[in-house]
């Protein structure tokens, strides 16, 4: 492989070639600026074209110097040189950064649309339409002429339709390079220059090419490809536990089921304005993520002498190809930087930044949390001087640039779920255009289908215009729409914007290989539970698939599941034939992992090969060989392989023999001699005759005696006891109606304490009882448990304590309220509705009630009316309901004036004309006056 430098003139034509610089080294990062570092003598041919300012292309030939072409990012600058004269080499030496660079002297101008708290506002845009409309208007002021760029605000530069929209505020002054930065950390855009066009896409899309899978997959190998392959691994940002510090008083905390080497290490994250317990598991889960375990950052140094594969032919930044991992195994690694350099002798070297698809996990996941903390809120304290009070409540305007972004997450259950945050543009006028300060914001929600109800979700306290709410169904398609309001004023709803909750698209990692054993002529497959590299499992991992396949005829078949650690058998299968195995692994979502590394094992057989199949005479059969504990397989000698007569004393050892060993039915009396059964031949307790044992006389058995009916486990414990004396019976261990369909199960086996479940007639999503005596002390709380709703947001809890009784309905997930609560104290009751950020509820004390939330005034069966409506210019005003009521309300009011701050009136007031539509409120004044009316109404 060759380079060279080839010359240009700043946005002109070629002027010619560098062609024997001293040194060179280039830097291309993915979703940065590239640099070039040059030293050049002053004597070498084309010296000259550096004394003034141009642009440098890197150029590079694959073979040998037949044809030569730019790279992507391969455009530089030269805007920094250094010389010595002094010396007389005549050395020279520039830093060139990349043509991109040049986005720093492009500035976004205030425009023609008012600011927002001193910000441009871009609403509901892509991020084609942004950095165009940055671009395109600076143009248009003459600046940056050879710049071009080739996507659109509809399509990416590979013609791809944007798939994101966003509502974000800029300060005026902010340059191009930033912003463009700015969006490619959030994870919005990939972009890079192709000479001097700038060029965007959708992100991990064009510039995330997978070159790692396929049949010729791009494979960096050490001796031919790599030369060196440095690690440099680091624990000093590791944690185990996230405390996330949210709105208020809102915490969460979350743990890593991995402990540290030293134990548990802590740290935190501030996410004001987040309440609901489903984001703030989004943001701990994305911090321990990041946090788990030792970073490493891949160097590994190449080499273009004797690779099959070439930089830029062959491979770019932002693809993913195979080079050696950890061991120096291929992995599947990303290219985060190709560095490439030059002597003076004109060999090309250089070097590869990677990162394994874990870290770009942490990328994305990085990248999508700072798009949550952060959403589209601007800052506050420009010094802008607020509008001043109304002198009665306004309608505000309907808020704009409506913006809805959803995510899924995995809950505290192992179970997906939803998540959505929502931006908006601020209302800073009401409905007529007059200047407003609003007091917060309501967030509606409905499913997206005609006639779904509107139902509000949050509100927020201005200026904080992003709200996030969780959990919702994934696969469900909602409609969103917000409102702000002034004094209890609300205003016109902004356009609804439709979303569809994602699933986790996440698979789980690969897991570790298989360990194989034979043994009795059966192959067992052990997996230890964890990723490959000792990485444990997520939450919701559903199940490790096994598969087998034959080497000879390849062409892998399932043949077992393991849902943790553990094993399979897999039997029946030729003796000494190899059988390669390998696991992938499955979440509840049916994402599945890639394949792990292969295992190969073969059966052996138990006895020679010649009595395979056959009857086993007694000469095939050595003395004492014949043990229970290891040669014969339960139900595995069956009549029709014995030799009548063959199996006589001296063939089996003392016990050999079990019921375990023998198939039932398979001895008959023609394969026993004649009075061969004796009393010498039986086991003691036979001959005794107190009691039968069924099973180790000693281990797990059930007996039959004079007492009784007993059972015992393999410890010897009793587990089943039926009394001859009075029938009674007493069990220890699972009681079932049935195995499956409509059961009733008691005491299941697994439970955490003793219960009863009753299960449906088809799944597993049982309703259950059970007893809980750590709630309160001395006492023996008693639980009743339904299953969950459909979509797993939902279960109804009945608790009964000594001294008090609760009902109430929460999500399964996280356990937090979500839905109606009723509950009986000795010192209270209460009834109502409650969320994680919800409460509507009345308590009722011995000596009073106390009611906590809003009031609805809606419908015409409310009992309890509650207005404030100012009125102007009279003694006398109509006050109507808003909606015709089921009976005649009963009615009091006051009167405040509208000065500031308001006094109360010294005239009398009174009512009249009360009927199901409104009532006449009158004052005693003789005089015309404005007033501020408060008026309470009730039905009896």
């Amino acid at each position: 492989m060759l380079v060279r430098l080839a010359v240009y003139a700043p946005n002109g034509a070629r002027q010619g070639v560098l062609a024997h610089p001293l040194t060179l080294e280039a830097a291309h990062p993915l979703g940065d600026v590239p640099s070039l570092r040059i030293s050049y003598s002053a004597h070498g041919p084309g010296a000259e074209l550096l004394d003034e300012p141009c642009e440098i292309a890197l150029e590079y030939s694959a073979d040998g110097g037949v044809s030569w072409a730019e790279p992507y990012d391969g455009r530089f600058v030269r805007i920094r040189r250094r010389a010595d004269a002094a010396d007389r080499s005549g050395a020279r030496a520039a830093e060139l950064p990349g043509y991109a660079w040049m986005l720093r002297k492009v500035i976004l101008y205030p425009g023609s649309a008012p600011l927002v708290s001193g910000k441009r506002a871009f609403l509901s845009a892509t991020p084609g339409a942004i950095m165009a409309t940055v671009l395109a208007e600076g143009q248009f002021r003459g600046a940056l002429p050879g710049l071009a760029y080739d996507f659109t605000p509809a399509h990416d530069s590979a013609g791809a339709a944007w798939p994101q929209i966003l509502t974000i505020y800029y300060q005026p002054g902010i340059d191009a390079l930033t912003a463009l930065i700015n969006m490619s950390e959030q994870g919005l855009i990939d972009w890079r220059m192709s000479g001097r066009t700038l060029q965007l896409y959708a992100a991990d899309t064009t510039l995330g090419r997978d070159l790692a899978a396929g049949d010729g997959p791009v494979d960096l190998r050490l001796g031919r490809d790599v030369l060196a392959a440095p690690d440099e691994a680091t624990l000093e940002d590791a944690a185990s536990a996230v405390l996330v510090l949210g709105e208020g008083a809102f915490v969460h905390q979350q743990t890593s089921p991995t402990p540290g080497p030293w134990g548990r290490w802590e740290q935190y994250v501030a996410a004001g304005g987040v309440s609901d317990v489903g984001t703030a598991t989004l943001l701990a889960t994305s911090a321990l993520t990041r946090a788990d375990g030792e970073r490493v950052q891949r160097t590994r140094q190449i080499t273009t002498r004797t690779a099959r594969w070439l930089p830029y032919r062959d491979y770019r930044p932002g693809d993913y190809v195979l080079a050696p991992g950890e061991a120096g195994h291929a992995t599947p690694l990303r290219i985060r930087q190709i560095t490439l350099w030059r002597d003076a002798a004109g060999v090309v070297g250089g070097a590869l930044t990677l990162n394994d698809r874990f870290l770009e996990h942490q990328i994305r996941l990085a990248r999508r949390t700072a798009g949550i903390v952060g959403g589209s809120t601007i800052d506050g304290g420009t010094g802008a001087r607020p509008a001043p009070e109304a002198p009665e409540p306004r309608t505000p305007a309907a808020p704009t640039g409506l913006t809805v972004g959803a995510v899924a997450y995995i809950d505290a259950g192992g179970f997906p779920a939803g998540q959505i945050t929502a931006s908006w543009s601020p209302v800073t006028a009401d409905a007529g255009g007059v200047a407003l300060t609003v007091g917060g914001y309501e967030l509606w929600w409905a499913l997206n289908a005609t006639g779904a109800p509107w139902t509000l979700l949050t509100s927020t306290t201005a200026p904080d215009t992003t709200a996030t709410y969780s959990p919702l169904t994934v696969g469900e398609s909602y409609q969103f729409k917000v409102r702000a309001i002034n004094l209890g004023k609300a205003g016109g709803f902004s356009p609804p914007q439709a979303v569809t909750i994602p699933d986790d698209t996440t698979p789980p990692p690969v897991p570790s290989a298989p360990v194989l054993s034979t043994r009795l002529g059966v192959i067992h497959v052990e997996w230890d539970g964890l990723g490959a590299g000792a990485v444990p499992m997520p939450a919701d991992l559903h199940r490790v698939r096994v598969w087998m396949q034959d080497p000879l005829a390849p062409g892998y078949a399932e043949v077992g599941s393991l849902t943790s650690a553990g094993s399979i058998v897999v039997p029946d299968q030729p003796y000494g034939a190899s059988r390669q195995f390998r696991l992938t692994a499955i979440d509840r979502s049916n994402n599945e992992s890639a394949a792990s590394a292969t295992a190969t094992i073969a059966t052996q057989a138990v006895v020679n090969t010649d009595v395979i199949g056959e009857v086993l005479d007694a000469a095939k059969l050595i003395d004492g060989t014949l043990v229970a504990s290891d040669k014969v397989v339960a139900a595995s000698i069956t009549g029709g392989l014995i030799q009548s007569l063959a199996i006589n004393t001296g063939h089996l050892a003392a016990n050999a023999v079990t019921a375990a060993k023998i198939a039932a039915g398979q001895i008959q009396t023609s394969h026993l001699q004649a009075n061969a059964v004796t009393a010498d031949k039986l086991q003691a307790v036979l001959t005794l005759s107190t009691r039968i044992v069924a099973g180790n006389p000693t281990g797990a058995r059930v007996e039959l005696s004079t007492t009784g009916l007993e059972a015992y486990n393999a410890s010897s414990v009793q587990t089943l006891s039926i009394s001859a004396t009075t029938g009674a019976v007493s069990i220890i261990g699972q009681l079932s109606s049935g195995t499956t369909g409509t059961r009733v199960v008691i005491n299941p086996a697994g439970a955490a304490t003793p219960e009863i479940r009753f299960y449906p007639s088809a799944g597993t999503n049982f309703s259950r009882i059970y007893s809980d005596a750590s709630l309160f002390a001395g006492e023996a709380t008693l639980i009743q448990r339904s299953g969950t709703n459909a979509g797993s947001t939902a279960e109804t809890l009945v608790q009964h304590a000594a001294g008090s009784w609760d009902v109430w309905v929460r999500h399964p997930g996280t356990l937090a309220f979500n839905g109606g609560r009723l509950s009986a104290e000795q010192s209270q009751a209460m009834i109502g509705y409650q969320t994680a950020s919800l409460v509507q509820r009345l308590t009722f004390l011995p000596s009073s009630t106390r009611h906590s939330g809003t009031w609805s005034t809606a419908g015409s069966d409310a009992g309890l009316l509650m207005y404030s409506m100012p009125f102007n210019g009279g003694i006398g005003w109509t006050l109507s309901w808003h909606a015709t009521m089921a009976s005649v309300p009963l009615v009091v009011w006051t009167a405040d004036t509208l000065a500031s701050p308001p006094s109360h009136i010294t005239v009398g007031t009174c009512v009249t004309n009360r009927s199901t539509t409104g009532v006449l409120l009158l004052t005693t004044s003789t005089v015309a006056i404005s007033i501020q009316a408060m008026a309470w109404a009730w039905r009896m």
